[in-house]
């Protein structure tokens, strides 16, 4: 997808586009899981940002190594994380490679619980006399609509509610990426109006607790009023993609 040129993003690359288990599902059977159509097969949720000079990741989810072989990537600027579920957290561990290329520590942009469980999941990397062969990471926080700074990408954290979750969509320039959604704060939504591409979480046909439904995504996309909507985060249960081309 490429960005206008007034913008300071310049590209952005949908690295997975899957719910917290992928498309296909293990063992299952149904007509989407069968397809052997390539826009079937969604890893885990995952987008990739350039500006002419920068390039970050938002989350690192149990995919983000085959992610950055299947782009070619050999340099990363930093990673920012939306929320601490497994899908989104799980690859941090792969971001060794970029410090053994770059020789540099690797800046993970993260909430207060973000950087808990990080701490938690991945705690070899933060104990004293570590050796050699753990990530080498530092941890930046993220604030409700405070600014997170990649290189000369300019990103805004902006409030989302997963459920019962508090998480993080981001706005750069004129783009917003909201995944894991269920609800929007009146604030998000008024800092949403204007973008010109807006992509959403749309899990399923029906309901769902913690993430917003087709019908309730659209409804969202209206109202934000992008020039250019695209959902993200979807399950088998949405069909294949020729049945909605």
């Amino acid at each position: 997808m490429a960005i206008g040129e007034a913008e300071r993003l310049k590209r952005l690359v949908f690295l997975g586009t899957g719910t917290s288990q992928g498309v296909p599902i293990i063992g299952c059977s149904c007509q989407v899981c069968r397809s052997d159509d390539p826009r079937d097969q969604r890893l885990r949720t995952s987008v990739m940002m350039e500006s002419d000079a920068t390039r970050l990741v938002v989350d690192t989810g149990p995919d983000f190594r085959m992610q950055m072989l299947r782009e070619g990537v050999t340099k990363l600027d930093g990673v920012v994380y939306t929320h601490e579920h497994k899908d989104h957290l799980a690859g941090m561990d792969d971001v060794r490679p970029f410090n053994y290329m770059q020789k540099a520590t690797m800046p993970l942009h993260a909430s207060a619980r973000v950087e808990e469980a990080l701490r938690r999941d991945f705690h070899y990397a933060f104990e004293e006399g570590r050796h050699g062969g753990v990530p080498n990471v530092e941890i930046l926080p993220i604030e409700d609509h405070g600014t997170v700074q990649v290189g000369q990408l300019s990103l805004e954290a902006v409030p989302v509610t997963h459920g019962k979750l508090p998480i993080h969509g981001f706005v750069a320039g004129d783009l917003a990426y909201i995944t894991d959604a269920s609800a929007l704060p009146e604030s998000t939504m008024a800092r949403l109006q204007g973008v010109k591409v807006l992509i959403l979480n749309a899990l399923r046909p029906k309901p769902h607790y913690s993430h917003f439904n087709l019908e309730e995504a659209l409804e969202v996309a209206a109202q934000v009023g992008a020039k250019q909507t695209w959902f993200t985060h979807l399950s088998h249960l949405m069909g294949t993609h020729s049945s909605r081309d």
